[in-house]
């Protein structure tokens, strides 16, 4: 899918962490923002599965939020940004596999009654079964 680098917000910002006179000079720190329900470049069936997905990146304006600062560079920041929206997106519009129900094998329900037979037996013994004293 193709991202329309218009409809984002881009910030730049200071990273933190070590870097020395670097950090503290340069902005190579990239947030991307978008508001989720104005994105009608996303199909609507995949921005509900991407609210699910992303719900973590989602603040109270309904705004997607991603941010990195792995690199030393604005630029690679901004395209590790966008990769990663990319992929998000991505996951989303996979629709999940319907599950299909089964019925227990035969051998699983032998196992669950065999189980049921010993927890009985154990619980069985513990009791007084009146002694011929």
């Amino acid at each position: 899918m193709n991202i329309p680098r218009d409809r984002l917000t881009v910030r730049f910002a200071r990273s933190g962490g070590p870097g020395g006179q670097n950090v503290n000079k340069v902005e190579t720190k990239v947030e991307i923002r978008f508001v989720l329900a104005d994105a009608d470049w996303i199909p609507l069936e995949t921005r509900d599965r991407l609210r699910h997905l992303a719900r973590g990146r989602i603040n109270r304006e309904g705004e997607v939020v991603l941010s990195s600062e792995r690199f030393r560079s604005q630029s690679q920041n901004l395209a590790d940004c966008m990769a990663r929206l990319q992929e998000l997106i991505e996951a989303a519009s996979r629709r999940p596999k319907r599950r299909v129900p089964t019925r227990p094998t035969g051998a699983s329900r032998a196992r669950r009654e065999t189980g049921k037979r010993q927890r009985s037996a154990k619980k069985s013994a513990r009791r007084w079964h009146g002694g011929d004293d």
